[in-house]
């Protein structure tokens, strides 16, 4: 693919686009001519190479891409996920199943980009959408008939999809998370019905119906299927959670898996729902459900001595009562979490996640997460404000947190560390620190 929009990933007889949609691609012209660029598209200006002056770059990349690479990718099998939380658990889950199954199958996501093994990480959860076609050119290229990726809401909004075909769309959930940049729950709602309208051939949509917005999602231009614990086409009318495996029925047939949590299980059904649509047997879903080990970073377990570790991402309120109301289940003697919030983000949502933490658990260490450009200690504080709990304590370095939250381990408890997950680095501002929870936790037990 030659037209980039990164004036540094230009090389001799690339075309550059100037887009304006997060920093002004105009800027940067003179600095793609000087690597090579032999052809500028543009909304405004006069430069020394061919140029090519449109109304809306954005809007004019979208039909180029489209036109151009529309038909080579018509065959290729696009399964999109949006909701707040478990995209990335059930597209992981859903790609390595497919793979297993003898279908190659690709991932992206907020863990990178994955054809069976990764091919590299990402800086978004969903790509911009040269970077997103340049991803699916390679998957086809590669063999693959199917991408299942993670649609984002900013994505949505930003138009990083615009002009892709669904054959599956997936719904999840809708809870608070990313008010700093929707503003308010209903332009969230929006931004994530989008992925509902951009459905294609049998236009089959998979919802949650447990989920306060079921209907909302359900359009009557979609074939909606239904997943969940009320009433629904594949529906789970039984459960039971040990520490060794989960075992659940889903329409009378009964499923076992290495997966913990309930909220493991709405997952698991996503994966069996699109299996099932896609002609699998009983049998062969019920082989591979056993099989499934979950991402790293997602409900990750460490056993340690009589105790069990567990590390995931959860960054949400609704995440984090998922995770410790999963965990209740196992019967420990003990439940310690460790939690911090991100800085430069919804600043409503700290004290949320506090009162969920120190109501739900034994006891809580608050920590630095990633602090971005704001002070760890005022995070801290937006947490704990109007905590009307005493069952924690603070530790702002993260390090020293997940050793002391250790320390505290007797017998038969259950320490979450919660928030980062996969991530191998602590943002302080505009910088990535290398700090990887799981490599902590390994070093100190």
């Amino acid at each position: 693919m030659n037209i980039k929009s990164d004036s540094r990933k230009i090389e001799q007889g690339d075309t550059f686009i100037a887009l304006n949609y997060v920093h002004d691609g105009h800027q940067y012209i003179e600095d793609a001519i000087n690597n090579g660029a032999t052809k500028i598209i543009a909304e405004h200006g006069l430069y020394s190479v061919d140029t090519l002056i449109v109304n809306n770059t954005h809007d004019y990349l979208i039909n180029y891409l489209k036109e151009i690479y529309g038909e080579y990718l018509a065959d290729l099998k696009v399964i999109g996920m949006t909701g707040t939380n478990g995209k990335t658990t059930t597209c992981y889950l859903i790609h390595k199943a497919l793979n297993d199954l003898g279908e190659k199958c690709a991932y992206i996501g907020t863990i990178g980009f994955y054809i069976g093994d990764k091919i590299k990480d990402l800086n978004n959860t969903t790509p911009d959408i040269l970077d997103l076609y340049e991803m699916l050119i390679y998957a086809k290229e590669q063999g693959c008939t199917y991408v299942v990726m993670e649609v984002s809401s900013h994505a949505l909004a930003m138009n990083r999809v615009a002009g892709l075909e669904f054959d599956y769309g997936i719904f999840s959930n809708l809870t608070r998370d990313h008010l700093d940049y929707h503003d308010t729950m209903e332009n969230y709602l929006k931004e994530k019905l989008k992925l509902f309208s951009m459905l294609k051939n049998e236009k089959k949509a998979i919802i949650n119906i447990d989920s306060p917005y079921f209907n909302d999602f359900c359009l009557n231009t979609n074939n909606n299927i239904s997943y969940g614990f009320n009433t629904s086409d594949y529906q789970v009318t039984n459960y039971d959670i040990s520490l060794k495996e989960s075992n659940f029925i889903v329409n009378g047939d009964e499923y076992t898996t290495k997966l913990i949590g309930k909220h493991n299980i709405y997952n698991l059904l996503c994966v069996i729902a699109i299996l099932s649509e896609l002609g699998y047997n009983k049998e062969q879903i019920k082989e591979e459900i056993s099989l499934l080990e979950c991402p790293r970073g997602r409900m990750e377990k460490i056993n340690y001595k009589n105790n069990l570790i567990i590390i995931d991402y959860a960054h949400t309120p609704d995440a984090v009562s998922n995770v410790i109301d999963s965990v209740k289940e196992l019967n420990s003697s003990h439940i310690y979490t460790i939690i911090g919030c991100g800085g430069n983000r919804d600043k409503k949502k700290r004290p949320i996640m506090a009162d969920i933490a120190t109501s739900k658990s034994d006891y809580v260490i608050f920590t630095s997460d990633n602090p971005r450009f704001e002070d760890p200690n005022d995070i801290i504080n937006d947490m704990i404000e109007k905590l009307d709990k005493t069952n924690y304590e603070i530790e702002i370095n993260r390090v020293k947190a997940i050793i002391r939250g250790i320390q505290l381990l007797d017998k038969n408890d259950i320490l979450l560390v919660l928030g980062k997950g996969h991530e191998t680095y602590q943002i302080i501002g505009d910088k990535k620190i290398d700090l990887d929870d799981k490599e902590v936790v390994l070093g100190n037990i």
